[in-house]
């Protein structure tokens, strides 16, 4: 796996997420969440759908490989069709109907396990709280008393996935080393459920 594949397989991934299973979910039963499953992600509601490592897989237990075949022939290939929520945010994936997945097994299988983590440790911390993968920034979060606490899988501030926390208010100290308040590498973060707990107690000081 070089360098290059992790970025390449979360910007397709992201658009899997947005045009084949965040729309179709958004104009089928009026939600964009999605969440955390073994080996991938999947929609909350109808269309029944999910990723699992390189394949999509249907409600009846389909599996379609994601590579070869563009967004739009996957959409169509499911019944649900493909295209990002309309009217909702103005960023996202940037994907296309056209696009082919670019999806390289060791990348999907290191981001899979980044969400999984985070989940796990996010339902620990917040166990009120059901963890959410948005498609928007394709990041998995909760808010808990206007602080929100997650895992990007990468983006422009930093092209890895790592664990936030990000209170709507700033912060000032050494603890808050982002823009939006705090990020910690994972492969550095270390105790997932320490960090978002640290985060809450300098975020309430």
């Amino acid at each position: 796996m070089n360098e290059t594949e992790p970025a390449a397989t979360r910007a397709a991934l992201h658009a899997v997420a947005e045009l084949l299973m965040a729309g179709p979910q958004y104009r089928r039963s009026g939600t964009i969440r999605l969440r955390v499953t073994p080996g991938g992600f999947a929609t909350v509601a109808e269309p029944e759908l999910r990723v699992d490592g390189t394949d999509l897989v249907t409600g009846d237990g389909t599996r379609l490989a994601l590579a070869g075949r563009t967004i739009g022939e996957l959409g169509a290939a499911t019944g649900a069709g493909a295209g990002a929520p309309e009217g909702l945010y103005h960023d996202g994936s940037g994907g296309s109907a056209d696009d082919v997945p670019a999806v390289d097994p060791g990348a999907a299988k290191v981001l899979a396990e980044a969400l999984a983590r985070g989940d796990a440790a996010l339902r620990v911390f917040a166990p009120e709280q059901t963890p959410v993968l948005w498609p928007e920034h394709f990041d998995l979060g909760v808010t808990v008393s206007e602080v929100n606490y997650g895992m990007s899988l990468g983006d422009g501030y930093l092209g890895e996935p790592y664990a936030y926390v990000g209170p709507w208010q700033p912060r000032e100290g050494a603890f808050w080393n982002a823009p939006f308040g705090a990020a910690r590498p994972l492969a550095e973060a270390g105790d997932l459920v320490a960090f978002f707990a640290e985060g809450r107690r300098l975020a309430s000081s």
